[in-house]
């Protein structure tokens, strides 16, 4: 049975711990379609996924993680990482706004939904070395990793971290300042 919406967004959580229970392949191919069902800019797509399976391509990950981040042990144990990137040039610029940093988030945040809605774990990180990252994995020059996600069954239960209350961050018909 899957969840509201309302109720994934309540209950997902960035996962740090997981099981060694292997993840199913038609969840993997779930998520990746919830993700490629996401808004862009112009409808252009440019998001890109690689999907990480084999421990030994996993550990190509690794080197790109300085020691300290908390998430390079979430890397190393969950069965599944994803490496959510982008082709800047299937995107634009507006406003001095480059989107495919927006449209990959939007749909990188989409796959992390339905990741919860599976019963699944995600931590959406972003501090590596992308130059080591994509040299280790052999991507294309022109693409940008946006970010990288463990996947896998829970292994933890965190509690929901505090959150700014809306009155401090949403004004109606005009901006208010203090």
């Amino acid at each position: 049975m899957y969840m509201d919406i309302f109720e994934v967004i309540d209950n997902r959580r960035s996962i740090r711990k997981y099981t060694d229970r292997p993840v199913e392949q038609e969840k993997i191919l779930r998520m990746l379609d919830a993700a490629r069902l996401a808004p862009s800019w112009k409808n252009m797509q440019c998001w890109r996924f690689l999907v990480l399976t084999d421990p030994e391509r996993k550990r190509l990950l690794l080197d790109a993680f300085p020691d300290g981040n908390p998430g390079k042990n979430a890397i190393s144990t969950a069965p599944v990482s994803i490496v959510v990137c982008a082709d800047p040039s299937e995107s634009g610029v507006e406003n001095g706004i480059e989107y495919y940093i927006a449209d990959t988030a939007i749909a990188f945040e989409h796959l992390c939904l339905a990741a919860q809605a599976l019963g699944l774990g995600t931590c959406w990180m972003g501090w590596y070395d992308e130059a080591m990252l994509k040299s280790a994995l052999g991507l294309p020059r022109h693409i940008r990793v946006i970010g990288i996600t463990p996947l896998g069954y829970p292994d933890q239960s965190p509690k929901q971290r505090p959150r700014k209350p809306l009155s401090d961050i949403v004004f109606f018909n005009e901006w208010i300042t203090e």
